[in-house]
Order: C-alpha cells, then sequence, then structure tokens
C-alpha cells in the first residue's frame, strides 16, 4: 500500500485529503506545520508527499527546495489557495511535480496522485501477464481469460480491463480510469465508463464469479 504524507496545516484541507487518498487505497500520515512535515520527510522514504504552499511556519517551497538540495526525490503535489500562473510556476521551478489549486474535488486529488505514483514506479520490462485470482490477461497476445475461458473483449474493454487488473483491490475513480484508459480528462457529463464497466462486468460475470468489478458508492469502481 502506498504511504502519503500530507503536509497541512487546515483542518478542512487535512480532511479531504486524508478522506480522498484513503479511499483510493493510500495510508495516509500527517504533518501539521513545516517543521514536523521536514522531520517526518527525513525519518521515512514516502511514496509521495502532498505540499501546502502556505504553513503557519515555513512557506512550502523551504520545504520542497530542502528536499531535492538533500536529494530526496520522492513526488510532490503542491496544493494551494495560490492559483496565479507565477505562483505555480515557481512551484514547479523548485522541484514540484504537479500542483493542485485549492479548493478541489476528492476525485481530482486522486487521479493527480495515482499518476504520480505511476511515474515514479519503475516498470516490469519482463511482466508477460497479469492474474487476479481465477482471471489472467497475457499481455503478449493481449487476451484475457477467465475461469479458463477466453474471454470475447473489445479493444477498449481489454484495455479497461488491464487497467483494473493492474490497480486490483484499488479504489478507481472515473477520473483515475479516464485518464489511464483513454488518456485524457475525465468528463463528469459522460456515461462512457459506466456503459463500459457494465458490459466488462456482465462478461466476467458470464465465465465465474470470482473476481468482481463491484462499485463503490461515491468513489468508483474496484477489481477484486
Amino acid at each position: 500500500m502506498p504511504k502519503v504524507l500530507s503536509v497541512e496545516d487546515d483542518e478542512l484541507m487535512i480532511h479531504e485529503i486524508v478522506t480522498s487518498l484513503s479511499e483510493s487505497g493510500y495510508e495516509v500520515d500527517v504533518a501539521r506545520c513545516g517543521r514536523d512535515g521536514i522531520a517526518k520527510i527525513m525519518a521515512f522514504p514516502y511514496d509521495l508527499v502532498t505540499l501546502d504552499r502556505t504553513l503557519p511556519d515555513l512557506d512550502g517551497l523551504t520545504i520542497l527546495t530542502t528536499m531535492r538540495d538533500v536529494g530526496i526525490d520522492t513526488p510532490v503535489l503542491l496544493v494551494s489557495s495560490m492559483s496565479n500562473v507565477d505562483e505555480r510556476v515557481r512551484g514547479l521551478r523548485a522541484g514540484g511535480d504537479d500542483y493542485l489549486t485549492k479548493p478541489f474535488a476528492r476525485e481530482e486529488m486522486a487521479a493527480r496522485a495515482e499518476v504520480l505514483l505511476r511515474r515514479k514506479t519503475p516498470q516490469r520490462t519482463a511482466e508477460t501477464s497479469l492474474q487476479v485470482s481465477e482471471l489472467k490477461f497475457d499481455l503478449l497476445k493481449h487476451r484475457a481469460s477467465h475461469h479458463g475461458e477466453v474471454l470475447d473483449l473489445q479493444p477498449t474493454e481489454l484495455k479497461l480491463l488491464e487497467y483494473m487488473m493492474r490497480h486490483s483491490g484499488q479504489v478507481l475513480t472515473r477520473t483515475m480510469i479516464f485518464e489511464g484508459v483513454w488518456g485524457c480528462r475525465f468528463d463528469p457529463g459522460t456515461n462512457l465508463i459506466d456503459v463500459h464497466v457494465g458490459r466488462l462486468r456482465k462478461k466476467l460475470g458470464a465465465a465465474g464469479e470470482d473476481p468482481q468489478i463491484r462499485t463503490v458508492r461515491g468513489s468508483g469502481y474496484i477489481l477484486g
């Protein structure tokens, strides 16, 4: 389970960040001031840091430059109410990996965290297959089977299944699925994801009950 540190002093924002990331399968620690944040970052190799720009004791950029100066390359998602272009550029040039403006949607926070963690995680070049319970995906032949039966899937359904298998056991928001499978920003007005997930769920169910694609109300979907 990826471990995230949120350096944030606003209790409402802490609740939003922790809720968003916890629902997506991350373990979240919190530092409510800059000095505590630096101490935690130095003591533990977190997978991701969300960093507020305006803390009561230190500017977030001071923490960021300190991290980079000592060679800590943990991905950093800057979170700030300062939305003008100059401030975003300052944050990115100081070593930030992404910039999220307050207030934000929980799904967007989760999606940005997922993208940063995916960039950080090295790809296993020798990987040729995926397996979740009785569901198998042959990455070389690009086909899937469930309980030994080859599934008749359309290209987009195969991409969707592969993405969900790579993230099995993790709650996947619609934003995460849309960016991971279709490669573009999520349009909240479309039911494209629900339609494809419904078709895929039906085809998996016809070949056996395990694993299932479950709906997590208010969040997204989970395979496993």
